[in-house]
């Protein structure tokens, strides 16, 4: 009976990364063997069990085939007989198909990991990797986590694409749970890209040649502009609601510019898009509203302050984005809006990126004023004359909106 640590664990022991997880692959030992040890089974048919002390998971070393759809659909055949080399054949990339050996610390590695770790490459271990579609996108999700100067082998981003059609057999749950993990990553525009390539986020491809105008958008079309504004989102380290929102801001341009040759309306177009995109994906509600939102606000914010002969948003206009957010998760969606319009600012080409954007800032000044407003010390006094309901809760509304008009007052003098 021999032990060894695979997988990830051993990828990212020689990459000097921080070790989450470790999963052992024990060879040479039956069912029986793991329970005497005091070894706890995980599930009822599969080979997999607890340690005793540290709780850790062991699965007994076994080869899987192919017998239905989804990634799901696999016999899996285990026993003493199955060798290392036959265990790690099974899995995904060749970075994740070493092991370790847990007494001398010898790494085995019979597919070449260790060069593709070298050369910052993911490729597919074997033909296998088609057999489970969710290899395709975790192949997507890794890129994302390892970062920019890593590639996808050319013969497995075409295993991959020519194998596209095979997603339709994962659950919209799955993908969105892959998708959460790259949005949680340094480098999740790299994913919506390899996502829009395989038909997986077409809302994301119909922005390609989406002409804008080149005074306030030299980069070229919709698309690039999505992509830059990603990439200003995970050089900041933005958590993920914001960089979805960002991804999703402008969805409603491929619609407008289709229908009227031009942009006007986009804000509103891309709530639907984004809406169906959502339920495609069972994506969490707050993604979804929070996203809607910016997509609705974004443009309001730029213009919250005078350029270009436009004299800025009033007070009570600003009041409006506010009010929009509702009640529920209000600060969160305002304060994603702030950051979200930010990245979409700097997303454009020539000077833009460095001139400095101060709207956001405006925008949370704002509406830190507003919610310091005592609404409290207005309804009391109010409470005693008489007044109620409708009168009372347009007071405050009013104190509110000249809390934003103080604020704004002193950051318009920027």
């Amino acid at each position: 009976m021999k032990v060894y640590l695979v997988g990830g664990a051993v990828r990212d022991k020689l990459l000097g990364r921080e070790i989450s997880d470790r999963d052992y692959v024990v060879v040479g030992a039956t069912h029986e063997e793991m329970l005497k040890r005091g070894f706890t089974q995980v599930g009822a048919s599969f080979p997999v069990y607890l340690h005793p002390e540290t709780r850790e998971e062991y699965a007994l070393a076994r080869t899987e085939r192919k017998t239905g759809e989804g990634h799901k659909g696999f016999e899996v055949c285990f026993s003493p007989d199955v060798t290392l080399e036959e265990d790690l054949a099974r899995r995904d990339l060749t970075i994740n198909s070493m092991a370790m050996d847990v007494d001398s610390g010898e790494i085995i590695d019979p597919f070449g990991g260790q060069v593709d770790l070298g050369l910052k490459t993911l490729r597919h271990t074997s033909e296998a990797f088609i057999e489970d579609p969710l290899r395709i996108l975790r192949l997507f999700r890794f890129k994302a986590q390892l970062g920019e100067e890593w590639h996808i082998h050319p013969e497995t981003f075409k295993l991959a694409y020519d194998n596209r059609h095979s997603l339709a057999e994962i659950s919209a749950e799955r993908k969105w749970k892959e998708m959460l993990k790259a949005l949680k990553s340094g480098y999740f525009r790299s994913f919506a890209v390899n996502m829009g390539r395989i038909g997986e986020l077409p809302e994301l491809e119909a922005l390609r040649r989406v002409q804008q105008p080149k005074e306030h958008h030299p980069e070229g079309d919709a698309y690039t502009h999505t992509i830059l504004a990603l990439r200003v989102a995970d050089e900041l380290e933005a958590d993920p609601l914001t960089k979805f929102a960002v991804l999703c801001h402008d969805f409603g341009k491929a619609i407008t510019y289709k229908d009227n040759g031009n942009l006007h309306g986009h804000e509103k177009a891309g709530v639907d898009v984004i809406q169906s995109l959502c339920e495609r994906l069972k994506i969490y509600n707050i993604y979804r509203d929070t996203a809607k939102y910016v997509a609705e606000n974004h443009t309001k914010v730029h213009a919250i302050s005078p350029r270009d002969g436009n004299n800025g948003l009033k007070p009570k206009s600003i009041m409006k984005i506010f009010e929009a957010a509702g009640q529920a998760d209000q600060k969160m969606k305002v304060y994603t809006l702030a950051d979200a319009c930010y990245c979409d600012a700097k997303g454009r080409g020539g000077d833009f990126r460095h001139k400095p954007y101060l709207q956001g800032h405006i925008l949370l000044e704002a509406y830190d004023a507003m919610t310091k407003v005592d609404s409290k010390a207005i309804t009391k006094p109010l409470l005693e004359k008489g007044k109620k309901g409708k009168e009372i809760g347009e007071a405050v509304r009013v104190a509110r909106i000249d809390a934003i008009r103080k604020a704004i007052s002193r950051d318009m003098l920027f």
